[in-house]
């Protein structure tokens, strides 16, 4: 199977037609496409592991204040943006295809009191990939890692970024 790729390629576009592209790949985080922009980009960007790989180092190689910054940027899980409308395209699509828009009331309930306690407990939001997910196994991994440590919720959170990011390219390479 052929790997994905960017059509039309990213190092076709100008800048701004490049930030239009891939500024929010990352969640309310353009600094991550600004950066790569000003790396440079090549032809082996129109692979999406390639390009995927490149955004994720940008974000590896931030400092933590900017990190958590980006783990803030997200939205919690039908939460109140998503009950009031202000969820990104992207997040809105990823939220209903896990069924998080269907919630039943017990569902929503504890959705609210887990997000109350991981905010609390680690300053930003769950965030998990949800594609290819269920209500109920996202409420299983919810559980399980609202009692992480912060370390290690920090660095899980970091890598379901970096695979919501990767999940949002390749649906990019997939409109094309």
């Amino acid at each position: 199977m052929a790997e994905a790729r960017l059509t039309p390629p990213p190092d076709s576009l100008d800048q701004a037609a490049f930030l239009r592209q891939f500024g929010g790949i990352y969640e309310h985080s353009q600094w991550v496409a600004d950066q790569l922009w000003d790396e440079g980009v090549g032809p082996a960007d129109a692979r999406v592991s390639h390009f995927a790989a490149r955004m994720a180092a940008v974000v590896d190689a931030a400092s933590d204040t900017h990190k958590l910054a980006l783990l803030r940027a997200h939205p919690e899980l039908a939460g109140k943006l998503a009950v009031g409308g202000g969820l990104t395209a992207e997040s809105t699509a990823e939220q209903a295809g896990a069924g998080l828009d269907r919630c039943s009331p017990a569902e929503f309930a504890a959705f609210t009191n887990l997000n109350t306690r991981y905010g609390a407990r680690f300053g930003h939001p769950f965030i998990i990939a949800v594609r290819g997910l269920d209500r109920a196994a996202i409420l299983k991994a919810f559980t399980a890692r609202v009692d992480n440590d912060p370390a290690t919720e920090f660095a899980t959170a970091l890598a379901e970024v970096h695979k919501i990011a990767r999940l949002r390219l390749e649906g990019l390479a997939e409109q094309t």
